[in-house]
């Protein structure tokens, strides 16, 4: 065995995934050959119609109305149209399984625990749909959450898109600012909030907070309140509790049947240098492409449990929640993943038996760093595969896992955002996990490294395109004249082509790695080089907690600047900074060593645990950041603005 190779599946393994029974079935349907991935994957990109197609009927999603159009391709990608006259619901898709076995978990820390069958998600989503039925609201209308991570989140949504209406949500640890840059953008007529939310123990009451969102939402009429910590709060609007709604039971679910491009959800980037783009995302591409990723890539199978620690304002929430459709069970927690005890996320998914867990590198990070030890808690004996996104997920993790956790696993990094809900490149149950590597790209997601020429290159860092459109590219963005903001944000480096935005090394296998923002490319001496390679070395050495790399203008020169964050034993002595220059040296090349390595005391986080090197970048320069409310500590931008060493 490959060295470099931490995990293969079994023979049986294999064969009794999903991935290899939708190759026999593809094979038997068109007449084919296929025995492998790879072959598998150039037919879904050369026979585009067809792989869509056969997907939709093998994963039985539900249409009213189909359609003998699947794919109606356009002069550029944003105006290509997939099944174009058909009709279907979101939620009658999510809601098809109705019996006794648990549809969703929800654990907030170690405090709230709740179960609910698939027969009592649907009488809640009932519930709620006979509410908004009730006060007028209709196909179009949206409908934004300020809530934590609980149930009712799922619920409310659900009810949402049974009508036809969109759906939008932030967590309540956005500023009352990075709300407002939201949700001012798409004036909803209802807000969803919750009484407060648990953290690290302590009941926290946001209701200020909610009161400051309302008096910028001018056409907001409603806001529903879910109880949660028990607190009473009063709020500058018409205000229903979520326990006060009833229904009569002979009351029946509707399902508006809606075409395969209708607005779902609107969704936001990340706004760390500017006013976030609201993306908006389809019903039928969002379905399709989240099927075509839990059964298949990630073989996700009726009853299993699938978990992704993450709140409502991350695309890995709506991700989750299409487990749903495959009759999984979703779990979802809400508070500190480290709270009573370093330990006690692990715990939870020991006890109740997760399938599936998913992750971010931070979170990986942290246990190393708090000596936690998972497989001295638990064998794991139920968990088939951890999941890993956010970034690039380092070689040292992988150890971890395999080391540290638990052998017999499936390590699946995957890669994708916010602007397409789903990802580009992601794990594969039979194929091998290769240390540092995302196993493959997705299957009908024509994705490229470009060069500068706009030439496919493998093995080589170039940038990730995607030359093909695919289903769940956005709609549009929300009023964007003209789709302006979508083309130049996605269009404007290579004509045609989308560019996503990260730096990317395919290599002859399939195999991936990906190498950082592009946008925050590093470019001593007109060399273009990702910032992942340099963290990579860095955060592999014991001194080093976290660091953050930036690039700065000197005249027509670059030279880069590594920001370190020590861990508490060590302290920055001339030797380290030799250390620090001779591995980064080694490792990658003289081209990526830094020319400065200052000390800091805490690095930049997005809420959803991304570094923000462009605002720090962007303050460097003397230019103001303003949205601070996408970072989880946005303190940490002033110790940018004063270094002597960076005066130019």
């Amino acid at each position: 065995m490959h060295k470099n190779i931490l995990w293969k599946p079994s023979e049986e393994k294999i064969q009794s995934s999903q991935m290899m029974d939708y190759i026999n079935y593809v094979n038997n349907k068109y007449n084919l050959s296929i025995d492998n991935y790879n072959q598998l994957y150039e037919w879904s990109i050369t026979s585009r119609s067809d792989f869509w197609n056969s997907f939709k009927n093998y994963s039985k999603i539900k249409f009213s109305v189909d359609s003998e159009i699947i794919i109606e391709d356009s002069r550029s990608m944003i105006g290509t149209k997939w099944f174009k006259g058909s009709r279907l619901n979101f939620a009658e898709n999510l809601l098809k399984f109705k019996n006794n076995n648990i549809a969703l978990r929800f654990i907030g820390e170690d405090k709230v625990f709740r179960e609910l069958t698939f027969n009592e998600l649907n009488y809640e989503v009932k519930k709620v749909q006979n509410h908004f039925i009730s006060i007028g609201l209709k196909e179009g209308d949206k409908i934004a959450a300020y809530i934590p991570n609980i149930p009712e989140s799922v619920i409310c949504m659900l009810a949402a898109s049974s009508l036809g209406a969109i759906w939008s949500s932030c967590s309540p640890d956005f500023g009352v600012g990075g709300v407002l840059d939201r949700f001012e953008q798409i004036q909803p007529k209802l807000l969803i909030v919750s009484d407060g939310y648990y953290y690290k123990g302590k009941r926290i009451n946001y209701s200020q907070k909610v009161n400051k969102v309302i008096n910028g939402l001018k056409k907001l009429e409603e806001i529903i309140e879910v109880s949660y910590i028990n607190e009473y709060n009063v709020y500058q609007c018409t205000t229903k509790k979520y326990s006060d709604i009833h229904i009569n039971q002979k009351y029946k679910l509707i399902f508006n049947q809606l075409p395969f491009d209708y607005p779902i959800y609107i969704m936001y980037s990340s706004g760390t240098t500017g006013k976030p783009k609201s993306i908006v995302h389809s019903a039928g591409g969002t379905l399709i492409q989240h099927l075509k990723e839990l059964k298949l890539h990630l073989d996700l199978k009726e009853v299993e449990n699938i978990f992704y620690f993450t709140t409502c304002g991350w695309m890995m929430w709506n991700w989750l929640v299409s487990g749903l459709a495959i009759g999984a069970t979703i779990n979802l927690y809400d508070g500190s993943p480290f709270y009573p005890s370093y330990d006690y996320l692990l715990k939870v998914a020991s006890k109740n038996k997760f399938n599936y867990f998913g992750t971010s590198p931070k979170y990986i990070s942290n246990l190393e760093k708090y000596k936690v030890i998972p497989k001295k808690i638990s064998d794991f004996r139920y968990l088939k595969s951890i999941l890993s996104t956010g970034s690039p997920l380092e070689e040292k993790h992988f150890e971890f896992i395999y080391s540290d956790w638990k052998s017999e696993v499936q390590l699946s990094s995957i890669s994708g955002g916010t602007d397409i809900i789903s990802c580009f490149a992601l794990g594969n149950p039979i194929l091998p996990v290769y240390k540092g590597e995302l196993q493959s790209i997705g299957l009908g997601m024509a994705v490229k490294a470009f060069n500068q020429k706009s030439k496919p290159i493998i093995n080589e860092t170039g940038e990730l395109v995607c030359t093909k459109p695919f289903p769940s590219m956005p709609v549009y963005f929300w009023n964007d004249k003209n789709n302006e903001k979508y083309i130049n944000t996605y269009f404007s480096v290579y004509k045609g082509v989308w560019t996503h935005g990260d730096f990317i090394k395919i290599n002859n296998r399939g195999g991936v790695k990906i190498l950082g923002r592009s946008d925050a490319t590093l470019n001593p001496g007109g060399v273009r080089i990702g910032t992942a390679e340099i963290y990579r070395v860095v955060e592999n050495l014991i001194e080093i907690e976290d660091s953050l790399i930036i690039g700065q203008k000197i005249k027509d020169e670059e030279r880069i600047i590594l920001f370190i964050k020590l861990n508490n034993e060590f302290i920055l002595t001339k030797k380290l900074i030799r250390n620090i220059k001779s591995e980064i040296k080694k490792d990658c090349s003289p081209r990526h060593v830094p020319s400065l390595i200052l000390e800091i005391s805490d690095i930049p986080y997005t809420i959803n645990g991304k570094k923000v090197e462009i605002a720090v970048k962007k303050i460097i320069e003397g230019k103001t950041v303003t949205n601070k409310d996408a970072l989880i500590n946005p303190i940490s931008l002033e110790q940018f603005k004063s270094i002597p060493e960076l005066e130019l």
